[in-house]
């Protein structure tokens, strides 16, 4: 829930504010590394992973990092997403990183593919975390992980990457309205073709199968079994009637969120994977980055985008990053030196 601005009498006006004074939300990469070494078998599985875990090598996060973080972030962010270059219940300080967290006021959440998780690990999260998602990579290790997470207590969600070559099981899932045991929504991320990603798993924005796909969720019963990023919202948009628009929320980079890596840059989203609006922590603050030049210039092109769509405040234009993702076929953007 997220108070509107307030008018001059000091009520709210139900309108959502562009951006917050400071993040609600920080995606933490306290992974450098794959620590499976898993490239092959993420490529056998169909997953190209966006951050290249399994072919670049670079130092994890360290705790004293990671605490210089939680320490600017206390009373002002709400949540940790950890992540990064692998699976971050393999990092060598996890139960610390957590259990700082914690003490901070911070609620850390979490994505693992489930390949490495013990029952020591799982009750770990349970003890800590909000959630924890397990990415939907269709292997024993993936039913292991969820039927691990359950029983220890965890709240499951599923991540699930909707690309050309998943889109067709996806729409599958939705019909027969059925879950793995144990988890709670199935959530759907768009893929970027962005690291080992490939341009062709890109879902055209004229394919039918998207009007298929986001209409399902019309259905109350399909609606409490799914979630999606605001990477989808321009699809759902343009596909979907009976979700009430107020609970979109769309790119939230640097306006409510942002990604900070191992070595300590600061980026609007995680999948700015050039460093374009990168900023190193390492002589500045997350205050100080959040205010930027590099972030406004993230944030110009949210402002700028489909000035004349009706649904402009509602999804910005989407992905400023990888505009060739967004589900749109009326998508406008503007920026210097002309439209795109």
């Amino acid at each position: 829930m997220r108070s509107g601005i307030l008018d001059k009498d000091g009520r709210d006006t139900g309108i959502d504010p562009f951006m917050a004074s400071f993040p609600h939300l920080l995606d933490v990469g306290i992974m450098g590394h794959c620590a499976h070494g898993l490239s092959g078998k993420c490529t056998l599985a169909g997953i190209q992973c966006y951050q290249s875990g399994g072919s670049l090598d670079r130092q994890n996060m360290s705790f004293a990092d990671f605490k210089t973080i939680a320490d600017q972030c206390e009373g002002k962010v709400h949540q940790f997403a950890l992540g990064g270059r692998g699976d971050p219940d393999m990092h060598e300080n996890f139960e610390e990183i957590l259990a700082y967290s914690r003490s901070k006021g911070i609620v850390p959440n979490m994505t693992t593919s489930g390949y490495g998780l013990t029952g020591e690990n799982a009750k770990i999260i349970a003890k800590y975390c909000g959630a924890a998602a397990v990415s939907w990579y269709r292997n024993d290790y993936t039913y292991k992980a969820i039927e691990m997470l359950v029983a220890a207590g965890v709240t499951v969600n599923v991540h699930y990457v909707l690309g050309d070559d998943s889109i067709d099981e996806a729409i599958e899932i939705l019909k027969e309205g059925k879950l793995p045991d144990g988890v709670g929504r199935m959530i759907f991320l768009l893929f970027k073709p962005v690291g080992q990603g490939d341009y062709a798993n890109v879902i055209p924005p004229g394919d039918p199968r998207i009007e298929m796909l986001f209409s399902l969720m019309d259905k109350p019963e399909v609606t409490k079994m799914v979630g999606y990023d605001s990477c989808c919202v321009p699809a759902l948009v343009n596909n979907n009637k009976g979700i009430d628009p107020q609970s979109y929320d769309s790119c939230e980079g640097a306006r409510f969120s942002a990604y900070i890596s191992s070595d300590m840059k600061m980026t609007p989203c995680s999948f700015d994977r050039k460093e374009t609006c990168a900023v190193s922590l390492r002589n500045s603050s997350i205050a100080q980055v959040w205010e930027s030049a590099e972030f406004d210039q993230f944030r110009d092109k949210l402002r700028n985008a489909c000035p004349d769509c009706g649904h402009k405040d509602i999804c910005f234009g989407g992905c400023p990053i990888t505009p060739e993702i967004v589900l749109c076929q009326n998508r406008q953007l503007i920026l210097s030196g002309g439209m795109s």
